[in-house]
């Protein structure tokens, strides 16, 4: 994604991992992921990964230090495995291989879906840094799924201008 904070011009590489019992099993069709991969083309992010995946926390975690430590994907977005139910362990997994949690952006999501649903707070939705990768989870639905990741991506673009950058953020006197 090209992004200009007038001084820095960047372009970042993104992921979609679609986590799904019954996608991984040919039972569903996946609508969320190539939905999220449109919104990341339309914003200028080049999608060179995608996946799906089973709700278990160890295929999930392997795949994101993948993206992460092999592939030196920019930015990852999940998508499926927040929610209630026992198979929903997205967000765990996530925490496993994080570095440094980044919360500002799963309390944006929710705070976004809350003026939409009253369930906008049962998402469990997590994010962090890895390296120099930032992974946001997204709820499996995919209207859920648009509507957070549009909620975020215009802050997402700044905080990679920044995870990219050298030395400290010269973000003081910035103003998007």
């Amino acid at each position: 994604m090209e992004i200009s904070t007038g001084r820095i011009k960047m372009s970042y590489n993104a992921a979609v991992i679609t986590i799904s019992d019954k996608g991984s099993r040919g039972e569903r069709v996946d609508t969320s992921g190539p939905s999220l991969c449109r919104i990341l083309e339309e914003n200028g992010y080049e999608v060179v990964y995608t996946s799906m995946l089973p709700d278990e926390k160890d295929q999930i975690a392997a795949e994101l230090i993948k993206c992460s430590d092999e592939l030196g994907i920019a930015l990852v977005l999940t998508t499926g495995g927040t929610g209630f139910s026992p198979r929903d362990v997205t967000p765990e997994a996530t925490m496993e291989v994080i570095e440094r949690p980044t919360p500002g952006i799963p309390e944006l999501m929710r705070a976004e879906s809350m003026k939409i649903t009253p369930h906008g707070c049962l998402s469990r939705e997590a994010a962090g840094i890895r390296g120099r990768t930032l992974i946001i989870n997204l709820p499996g639905s995919e209207k859920a799924a648009r509507e957070n990741a549009e909620a975020v991506l215009g802050s997402v673009g700044h905080g990679l201008d920044m995870l990219y950058s050298e030395g400290s953020s010269d973000c003081a006197g910035h103003n998007p």
